[in-house]
């Protein structure tokens, strides 16, 4: 039941980081390369360590989950760059997005969202003070999951009504994912596999798909100072919250 009620703490910090982002929606290029910062930093200061660790504690093959890295980058490029955009009808060079970038994007950030929450249910499975530790970090990194989820949608031609959708299914996602683990044990080879596939994907949208999109148009030393504050954030973040 603790685990449950700090997963609100969770649904509260989501949404009122996607509700920033749509009220500041006319700075979006500012957010987004804030928010390619914070996904970098997750990836190299959050993701990378846990995965080392589970590596070393459990004596796992790094070269499989080096492949599970190189897979969540490619793939998710494959689906964008062969099915999202080049429609066969489209002028090849128009400047186009289309709104499906921003929904498997959003998709896959809640089901981050949703293994955020295993993670604090499966730490209250190792004892309440782990679980405590888990959920607190949850909590302060899901403000920027919600900046990231209404980013992806608006910049990729999705509406405000459909990013608040979606908005509320990544910070309901947490919720589930603690639910979900008073009924199952994940196997840990498993998880290690997962975060190396999902650090692949962090990735790519982060350095090939929204940094350079916040470039495109409005680039400028602020945007530069922004990326790098939300690398400086999350390190902060990881290592001290």
């Amino acid at each position: 039941m603790e685990a449950v009620l700090l997963s609100l703490g969770t649904f509260l910090s989501t949404y009122l980081g996607g509700l920033f982002s749509i009220k500041n929606k006319e700075h979006l290029h500012k957010l987004m390369g804030f928010t390619a910062g914070v996904l970098l930093g997750v990836v190299f200061f959050d993701i990378f360590p846990e995965i080392i660790g589970l590596i070393k504690e459990n004596g796992f093959n790094i070269t499989s989950v080096m492949v599970a890295v190189v897979l969540g980058f490619l793939i998710f490029h494959i689906l964008e760059k062969s099915i999202l955009l080049h429609h066969s009808h489209e002028d090849e060079y128009s400047d186009h997005k289309h709104p499906h970038v921003g929904i498997a994007s959003a998709l896959a950030l809640a089901g981050h969202s949703l293994m955020d929450g295993v993670a604090i249910g499966l730490g209250f499975q190792v004892g309440s003070k782990v679980g405590l530790l888990v959920a607190v970090a949850v909590i302060a990194h899901d403000f920027t999951d919600g900046m990231n989820t209404v980013g992806l949608l608006l910049n990729n031609n999705n509406t405000v009504s459909r990013a608040r959708k979606f908005l509320l299914l990544d910070a309901l996602a947490p919720i589930v994912g603690v639910v979900a683990t008073m009924f199952f044990h994940v196997p840990e080879y498993f998880l290690v596999l997962y975060l190396g596939f999902f650090a692949g994907f962090l990735l790519y949208i982060g350095a090939s798909d929204i940094l350079p999109e916040a470039h495109s148009k409005h680039s400028s030393f602020s945007t530069i100072g922004l990326t790098i504050l939300g690398i400086i954030l999350i390190f902060f973040i990881t290592r001290f919250v």
